[in-house]
C-alpha cells in the first residue's frame, strides 16, 4: 500500500526559494533530471566520436580492454551519485549525507547474502544460459577464472559506486515510501534503464547494430532485476555495498567468463536474451515468494524527518 506522498518532502526553511527551493520541494524529481543531465552531457563526446556516431574525428583510447573505462565512467560518476549528494545535501543536510553514507558502508550482513549476490548471480546466468544454449557450455579458461575477482572489485569501486548510491541509497527508499515496494520498484526500473539509453548511440551498446528489441530487452531486464534487487536491498538492512556486488555481479559474470562458457550464444543479441531469462526468472520466484512485498517494512524505514527524532 502506497505511503502518503508528503513522507518525501523534506523539512525545509520558510520562503526558501530558486534552484535550492525547487529541490528541496521536488526532491525525487531534481535527483532523476540531474542524473541524467549531468551524465548526458559527460557521454556526449564519446557518444559522438567515432567510437559512436562518428560525428567528431577522434577515437577514445582503449583501456582494460575497451574504451568504455575512460568514456563511460566519467559521466556515470557525475551521474547519479552526484545528483543523490547535492539533493541530500540540499534536502537533509548532514544528517541526511551520514544517513547516505552509513548505507554505503552498511557491510554487517549475514554471509548468505553475499553467497546470494556473489554466486547466486553467476548460478542464475549459467542456468539460463544452458536453457536457450542446448547444453553447449564450456570451462572458462584459467586465465579468467584468476582475473575475476580482481575484475569484479574494479566493477565495484567503478560501475557499482558510480550507480548505486544514486538509484537504490538515495532513491529507492523514498519510492518505496511513496508508491509501495512494488510500485516503487516498477517506476525505478524504467527510470533507471532510461538513463542508460544514450549509450546505446556508443561502443557500450553495440553501435551500429543495436535493435529496437535489445533496446527493449534491456528495459525490462532492468524493471525485474530491480524486483530482486529491492527485495535484496530490504532484507540486508539496506546495505548498499551488498547491492553493488548483487549489480556488478551481472556485468562481471558477463563481461568476463560469458563469450568463453557460451560461444554458440556469445553475441550481444543472444547475451541480452540470457541475461533477460535470468533476471525475469529471479524477479518472478521472489514476487511469489514475497507476495509482492519484497522484504519491505515501513517500520524500518521511516521518513527524513523521522529518522531524525529517532537519532
Amino acid at each position: 500500500m502506497a505511503v502518503n506522498s508528503r513522507l518525501d518532502a523534506p523539512r525545509r526553511e520558510p520562503g526558501q526559494s530558486g534552484i535550492r527551493g525547487l529541490i528541496s520541494r521536488r526532491p525525487l524529481l531534481s535527483f532523476f533530471v540531474l542524473a541524467n543531465l549531468m551524465s548526458w552531457i559527460a557521454w556526449l563526446p564519446y557518444i559522438l566520436s567515432a567510437t559512436g556516431l562518428g560525428v567528431l574525428d577522434f577515437a577514445y583510447p582503449s583501456l582494460l580492454g575497451g574504451t568504455q573505462l575512460l568514456g563511460v565512467l566519467p559521466g556515470a560518476y557525475l551521474g547519479p551519485i552526484l545528483s543523490a549528494f547535492i539533493v541530500t545535501a540540499v534536502t537533509e543536510g548532514r544528517d541526511g549525507i551520514r544517513r547516505w553514507v552509513r548505507r554505503m558502508t552498511n557491510w554487517r550482513v549475514n554471509w548468505g547474502w553475499y553467497a546470494l549476490a556473489g554466486l547466486g548471480v553467476p548460478a542464475a546466468i549459467i542456468a539460463a544460459g544452458l536453457a536457450l544454449s542446448d547444453g553447449d557450455v564450456r570451462m572458462p579458461s584459467a586465465a579468467l577464472l584468476v582475473g575475476y575477482l580482481p575484475a569484479l572489485v574494479i566493477q565495484m569501486v567503478t560501475t557499482g559506486l558510480a550507480e548505486e548510491p544514486g538509484w537504490r541509497d538515495f532513491a529507492l527508499p523514498r519510492m518505496q515510501r511513496k508508491y509501495g515496494p512494488l510500485g516503487g520498484t516498477l517506476v525505478l526500473g524504467p527510470l533507471w534503464a532510461l538513463w542508460h539509453l544514450p549509450l546505446y548511440l556508443s561502443e557500450w551498446g553495440g553501435w551500429p547494430d543495436v535493435t529496437w528489441t535489445r533496446i527493449g530487452e534491456f528495459v525490462v531486464f532492468c524493471c525485474a532485476f530491480s524486483v530482486v534487487v529491492t527485495w535484496v536491498f530490504n532484507r540486508t538492512n539496506q546495505s548498499l555495498p551488498l547491492i553493488m556486488l548483487l549489480h556488478v555481479s551481472v556485468n562481471n559474470f558477463m563481461s568476463v567468463l560469458y563469450e568463453d562458457m557460451f560461444p554458440s550464444i556469445a553475441s550481444i543479441e543472444h547475451a541480452s536474451r540470457v541475461t533477460l531469462l535470468a533476471g525475469a526468472t529471479a524477479a518472478l520466484v521472489v514476487l511469489v515468494a514475497t507476495r509482492g512485498r519484497l522484504g519491505y517494512r515501513p517500520a524500518d524505514d521511516p521518513a527524513p524527518e523521522a529518522a531524525d527524532h529517532r537519532g
